[in-house]
């Protein structure tokens, strides 16, 4: 069972998180753009700027689903069974909500 004092400090942690997720998607979805033929050097490095391209794309997909998460998490945190596995039921340990607040499930039926 998770403490009022640990759900404060889990709902801060997720407001923090959100904050920085947010500002990736602003960062990755300008580095997401297409990239124009004349700024390219040679092909080669055109060739990676397409390639980070593609990678800060799959980035921002990511970001945007991790928010999803986390405000998922923030509406449900006050919930009596927030930091309950949905799979099995167990408690899901203190230290893994504040690394990854969105988790649902415990790290055995995660795995």
């Amino acid at each position: 069972m998770i403490s009022q004092a640990d759900r404060a400090r889990l709902r801060k942690h997720i407001l923090a998180e959100q904050e920085k997720v947010r500002a990736d998607i602003v960062y990755l979805g300008a580095q997401s753009g297409p990239v124009a033929p004349d700024n390219a050097i040679g092909r080669l490095s055109r060739m990676e700027a397409i390639s980070s391209r593609g990678i800060n794309e799959a980035k921002l997909g990511d970001a945007k689903s991790r928010l999803v998460l986390l405000d998922y998490a923030l509406t449900r945190i006050d919930h009596p069974d927030f930091g309950l596995c949905t799979s099995c039921g167990d408690p899901i340990s203190l230290a893994r909500l504040q690394f990854m607040p969105e988790s649902r499930f415990c790290v055995d039926c995660a795995g």
